[in-house]
């Protein structure tokens, strides 16, 4: 089980890091996160629906066939955690080196989205100061991490539940 999980996850993070960085090569240059978020999260089912292959894969040939719902969502928590361990440190090494002024295009595209909305003066003051926050937090190593673990990390947690719930198979009896 370990190896399958393992490999998968490996497999599962390099899939959604390729895309990301993808993406963020065009956010650099196009500052519109509403399609690289929508991209990132297609990528990231894209990715974690190898969590189905991974279940099948050890009910149908390490297992005899049968698979618990535990043993199928352990397989897939493993792989969404090791895919959203190396999506963190993906995004740690391009937000680094590649785009070190994403919150402040962030901050600034939110902001104004928020002005073509028709957002209030205070309300704009508010969204502002929190802009700030998170850029301020942004820079903390452990809340970078943590933020960026908690946007992919779900995603892998769903898909692990949907498939240990469809993929789960009891043994059936030998009728004599």
């Amino acid at each position: 089980m370990k190896k399958i999980a393992i490999t998968t996850g490996i497999i599962s993070g390099i899939i959604v890091s390729a895309i990301m960085g993808v993406s963020m090569a065009f956010y650099s240059s196009n500052a519109n996160a509403s399609h690289s978020m929508l991209l990132g999260y297609a990528s990231m089912l894209l990715a974690f629906s190898l969590i189905f292959v991974a279940i099948k894969n050890f009910r149908d040939k390490h297992s005899g066939g049968a698979i618990t719902f535990i043993q199928g969502f352990t397989i897939g928590i493993i792989i969404s955690v090791i895919a959203s361990a190396i999506y963190v440190a993906s995004w740690a090494v391009e937000y680094k080196y590649f785009l070190p002024d994403f919150m402040d295009k962030y901050s600034a595209q939110t902001i104004a989205q928020a002005k073509a909305a028709g957002a209030s003066a205070a309300d704009l003051a508010k969204q502002t100061a929190e802009m700030a926050a998170m850029k301020e937090n942004y820079k903390k190593p452990v809340f970078f991490t943590l933020i960026t673990f908690a946007e992919i990390f779900p995603v892998g947690l769903i898909v692990s539940l949907i498939a240990a719930l469809i993929l789960k198979k009891k043994n059936k009896p030998l009728v004599a």
